[in-house]
């Protein structure tokens, strides 16, 4: 049987700059949602439904379900890629499977293989009762280079 090659330790300082990073940039801030937690090969993404949210049927907008999937799937995918490294989407696809009107939109994102260059992903949104409402997959490119500079380290030892 192969042997599966363990994740360095997350720095959980790290962590936290990151979720203040992200959360406090302008394109979450403008959406409104939030990075709630990052965990190994997973996340979770909230967003309180608000009025900028609703297209003119009254009904949250797909762009908006769309946003939650891919920035599920993105940071899913993040946490096991080099300290150095970025990630960008080479593709989105997503589901969109109830109306929503209201409340708290939850989405979770699970990175399901993690590689050198490419990673595969996947998310679901669920609304206040646990409907699930959309779901998604993404693949995603590793970009040398291009990684968040939080003055700590992603990984300890």
């Amino acid at each position: 049987m192969p042997k599966v090659q363990a994740m360095p330790t997350l720095n959980s300082e790290y962590l936290s700059r990151l979720l203040h990073t992200v959360n406090t940039s302008a394109f979450p801030s403008h959406m409104a949602f939030r990075l709630v937690e990052l965990v190994e090969h997973g996340c979770r993404v909230e967003l309180d439904v608000g009025a900028p949210h609703f297209q003119p049927f009254g009904i949250v907008h797909g762009g908006v379900l769309a946003t939650l999937i891919d920035t599920a799937t993105f940071w899913a995918g993040f946490q096991v890629i080099p300290e150095d490294a970025g990630l960008v989407n080479v593709d989105l696809k997503l589901n969109y499977l109830k109306a929503v009107s209201g409340g708290r939109l939850v989405a979770t994102g699970t990175c399901l293989r993690a590689g050198r260059q490419l990673s595969y992903t996947e998310a679901s949104v669920r609304d206040d009762k646990g409907e699930l409402v959309a779901r998604g997959a993404s693949t995603l490119m590793v970009l040398p280079g291009k990684g968040l500079k939080l003055g700590v380290p992603k990984f300890l030892g």
